[in-house]
């Protein structure tokens, strides 16, 4: 009976997204406009480019950025559940943690990925 109901609810999910993407599909209305699709500068015309292109160092800085933003958001939650588990196996898993973030970031300083050069 279970396993019916849940194949049941899988369909009739998969069938609504199917029935709104294509009413999406069919209702859209599309103008292919010059204007609409340049990009806009404070209600004047762009004086160059739109896509330029930017520096290598500064989207590796960017991405070690991000990765050091998620390890926060991953070590905040094990130490909040640090009274609920024993102390010996959350240091290892700590310590390997941090090792792990530490090889990653002296890799970086050693390829120089950390020096900003203009």
């Amino acid at each position: 009976m279970i396993i019916i109901l849940t194949v049941m609810s899988i369909t009739i999910s998969f069938i609504l997204a199917l029935v709104v993407t294509l009413i999406n599909l069919i209702s859209k209305k599309t103008f292919t406009d010059r204007e609409k699709s340049s990009p806009f500068e404070c209600g004047f015309d762009p004086k160059s480019l739109a896509r330029l292109p930017f520096s290598l160092q500064f989207f590796l800085i960017a991405v070690i950025f991000l990765i050091f933003d998620v390890e926060i958001t991953l070590l905040l939650p094990m130490i909040i559940s640090l009274k609920h588990v024993n102390i010996l196996n959350f240091s290892y898993i700590f310590i390997f943690f941090i090792l792990v973030l530490l090889a990653g970031l002296y890799h970086e300083w050693n390829q120089n990925a950390l020096t900003w050069i203009i």
